[in-house]
């Protein structure tokens, strides 16, 4: 029997980052399965109006674009609140961080007498203890955390690094699902136009920059070579609380990097395509070392090859399957892989390969496919 679904998300597409993509792998999985999906999220850029299964509502965004920061939430929460709760019928609700929207979908599902299932790309409190927030406030976020946690009739993971900060934060492991985590090969390819054709030579990284990513090690590595190489450029894709920082840096060197926002993912590809190779970081000890970059599987999806920075999974996945390089996070590591790269040939064969690597181990319609089969799960309890 057909279920009726409701996503609440404050980011979806065509917002770029994993969360959008993800839970749009989801919904298309479980409409494929014939259920009824309806998405409340937010208007964003190039998106502001709502469809019949994608309902957007207007929210607060930082000075980045971003839907960050306990303003910002609370622009999407408390309307949610009143959106669940006057919304049709519905049998479950999907939710995705932060936790105050967590903590609505609680209250607002226990009101309607419905379950909820739980989308944990990561567990919030860690990585605000990890970044250095005040040991009050880590208390406080976790309690929150734990609270809401505590009812979802399932919690979805996407790694097992997720699924063990999940189980030592509930205390319990038997609701937790790892559906892993991918990328829309579908949408990044190693098939398409690659770009800019001014012939000169480039490194991309297309994410959130955040004191997470650490993203300013590019920065600040790409700075120490640039005059080494005139004809090389940075070209950064993304927002995140960094920004203006590594923007400034840039600026006061004259250094040759393009900060270009948020683009679609089309654009992404097309840039990646043709880049000598892309760039993804996960920054040590700031609560996120089990985290999966996915902006790594992207460019790997394009069939470009990835210097990597820093921890987490893919730090490993990236020099065992010789997909690119691992490096630590330092500027002198990334300052050496970045010559080493511009040495690089240029093989399709081994774009290719890169590529199909991707698609057949990190495809996000296999991760929307067991998200799918385990939101059925949950509602057949």
């Amino acid at each position: 029997m057909p279920l009726r679904i409701l996503v609440a998300t404050r980011i979806y597409a065509p917002e770029t980052g994993a969360a959008a993509f993800r839970l749009a792998a989801m919904v298309k999985a479980l409409q494929g399965r014939g259920h009824h999906v309806t998405v409340l999220t937010t208007s964003s850029p190039g998106a502001k109006r709502s469809s019949p299964s994608v309902r957007r509502w207007p929210v607060l965004r930082d000075k980045s674009g971003a839907v960050r920061g306990y303003v910002q939430y609370a622009s999407f929460d408390i309307p949610l609140f009143l959106r669940l709760l006057t919304a049709p019928a519905f049998d479950l609700v999907v939710v995705e961080p932060p936790p105050t929207t967590g903590v609505v979908v609680r209250v607002a599902t226990a009101l309607r007498r419905r379950p909820f299932v739980y989308f944990a790309a990561d567990v919030s409190s860690v990585a605000a203890e990890g970044i250095g927030v005040s040991p009050a406030v880590v208390r406080v976020l976790r309690a929150i955390e734990r609270w809401t946690l505590s009812r979802a009739r399932r919690i979805l993971t996407v790694s097992e690094g997720v699924s063990t900060a999940v189980a030592a934060l509930v205390g319990q492991s038997d609701r937790i699902v790892n559906v892993g985590t991918g990328v829309d090969t579908d949408q990044f390819t190693n098939d398409g136009p690659a770009g800019p054709d001014d012939g000169g030579r480039y490194f991309v990284y297309a994410g959130t920059m955040s004191e997470i990513q650490g993203a300013g090690v590019f920065v600040d590595a790409f700075i120490s070579i640039a005059a080494e190489y005139p004809d090389v450029r940075l070209v950064m894709y993304g927002q995140g609380v960094e920004l203006d920082e590594l923007r400034a840096r840039a600026e006061a060197v004259s250094a040759p990097i393009d900060f270009r926002g948020t683009v679609d993912g089309d654009q992404i590809s097309t840039a990646l395509r043709g880049s000598v190779a892309g760039l993804a970081s996960v920054r040590p000890s700031r609560g996120y070392d089990f985290a999966f970059a996915t902006k790594a599987l992207v460019s790997l999806s394009c069939g470009t090859p990835v210097i990597y920075a820093g921890v987490g999974p893919l730090k490993n996945i990236i020099a065992d399957e010789n997909l690119g390089v691992s490096v630590d996070w330092e500027p002198a590591a990334v300052a050496a892989a970045m010559r080493d790269a511009l040495a690089w040939p240029q093989d399709a064969a081994q774009r290719q390969r890169i590529s199909g690597w991707v698609q057949q181990n990190y495809s996000l319609r296999s991760v929307g496919a067991r998200a799918a089969e385990a939101i059925e799960a949950a509602a057949s309890e």
